[in-house]
């Protein structure tokens, strides 16, 4: 099954696709759901590890809702439709941009605070059988110290965060207890320059490397990931891609 944003900025829904086992797609026909608020402007979806939630952040605060930041959660049928109504679940920080699953059902979340200097931060949560997220202790809007935090990924070991801060061009590092624990390693663990937009970053299968799509220079940059989630810039790599021109996604393995 798969389930795809229906637009970006002016997108306010979900809708379904079955996988065909030859990995053609098919619409699961009358599947649309609306997102929680008619101004969303979501910024992912993504399924819990198990499938049985779709989660779907909201950049844009309504004031005329409660909460007025929101991630909204969609339980899925063993038919595949998700459920007609999401749970408006609060989002700890102001505006949630993307966000990262962990198998135990752990989840980080990236909040730009509206792109303001040096607000960014990340929360962690725990997602709940019935769809509802719960804040996990002393990990709501752990701060980076950088600006306007939009991609984040989760090593496969989950003991390691990476986010991608558009604003000011770096990566920061998060650490990842069992627990869910957030601790801020390194707010700038990697810096491309303020003008090189990084953008969606990517993991390699075995997470021993990480990509970073740099929208404003047309480039990605490659880094080795040490034991202790340290970054080692393996190179940047120029050409083929336009240059501060709209390019944002980045896929690995």
């Amino acid at each position: 099954m798969l389930y795809s944003l229906d637009g970006s900025v002016a997108g306010n829904g979900i809708r379904g696709f079955r996988i065909a086992p030859n990995g053609t797609l098919k619409e699961l026909p009358d599947s649309f759901r609306l997102l929680s608020s008619p101004i969303a402007v979501p910024g992912e979806v993504r399924f819990s590890p198990d499938g049985r939630t779709i989660l779907v952040t909201h950049k844009t605060t309504n004031v005329l809702l409660d909460p007025q930041n929101a991630i909204d959660a969609f339980a899925i049928g063993p038919d595949g439709y998700a459920s007609a109504v999401p749970i408006r679940n609060a989002s700890f920080g102001l505006r949630p941009f993307s966000l990262a699953p962990r198998s135990d059902g752990k989840l980080v979340v990236v909040e730009s605070f509206n792109a303001a200097p040096n607000l960014s931060a990340v929360s962690s949560y725990q997602l709940n059988a019935d769809g509802t997220i719960t804040v996990i202790r002393g990990s709501g809007s752990v701060p980076n110290m950088q600006t306007d935090v939009c991609w984040v990924v989760i090593t496969n070991d989950g003991r390691y965060v990476y986010t991608a801060n558009f604003g000011s061009g770096t990566i920061s590092s998060y650490s990842l207890a069992p627990s869910g624990t957030l601790t801020l390693l390194n707010g700038s663990a990697a810096s491309l320059g303020e003008t090189s937009q990084p953008v969606d970053l990517a993991l390699s299968a075995d997470s021993r490397f990480l990509y970073l799509l740099l929208r404003g220079t047309g480039a990605v940059a490659a880094f080795r990931i040490e034991g202790n989630g340290s970054l080692t810039p393996l190179g940047v790599l120029l050409g083929g891609l336009p240059v501060a021109d709209g390019a944002s996604g980045l896929a690995s393995y």
